[in-house]
């Protein structure tokens, strides 16, 4: 098995049979995904077992903005009291049933954070941002110290010093 996370080639990575136990998010991978790439609204990532290019699991990364008053005090205090504040969204992430259960969610995560972490050399963003779909996934995003927003428990946020202290803990950084 050789596991490689790598960018969405929509001529060569094998989607269709994709199933993940959510809808919305198999219908995303089988239909939107190459869309998005193509017209710059996510970027998405795609787990594979070389030379297989199945899709076993898959994130998407893309610009967002929070407001301020969103946040937890204790965060939002140290920060400028714009408006609006840069973050980096991670919309989707499923693993497909196959694979659920051997950590290939974790794995992904952990890519998604890393490459958030490195982005902000260039272009700004002070957290990672997770849209949760129901209490399980949720709950797995708070194992990594994710936050909920005030306003919408399923709403998550991780401050990238917390993404820069996993990183350095796990030795990727």
């Amino acid at each position: 098995m050789i596991l490689t996370i790598e960018l969405l080639d929509s001529s060569r990575h094998h989607r269709s049979h994709f199933c993940c136990g959510e809808d919305s998010l198999d219908n995303y991978i089988r239909k939107q995904a190459s869309q998005d790439l193509k017209k710059k609204v996510a970027i998405v990532f795609v787990l594979v077992d070389s030379p297989n290019t199945d899709v076993i699991a898959y994130y998407t990364l893309s610009a967002y903005t929070i407001e301020l008053a969103n946040l937890n005090e204790s965060f939002a205090k140290q920060l400028p009291r714009y408006p609006l504040l840069p973050a980096t969204l991670l919309g989707r992430l499923a693993v497909d049933r196959t694979y659920q259960g051997q950590h290939f969610g974790e794995l992904m995560l952990i890519d998604a954070l890393k490459k958030a972490l490195l982005a902000t050399a260039q272009i700004a963003s002070l957290a990672v941002i997770a849209e949760a779909l129901d209490s399980p996934a949720a709950n797995f995003y708070q194992k990594y110290g994710f936050q909920k927003f005030k306003q919408n428990p399923m709403k998550l946020y991780l401050p990238m010093k917390s993404v820069e202290e996993l990183c350095q803990s796990l030795n990727i950084y």
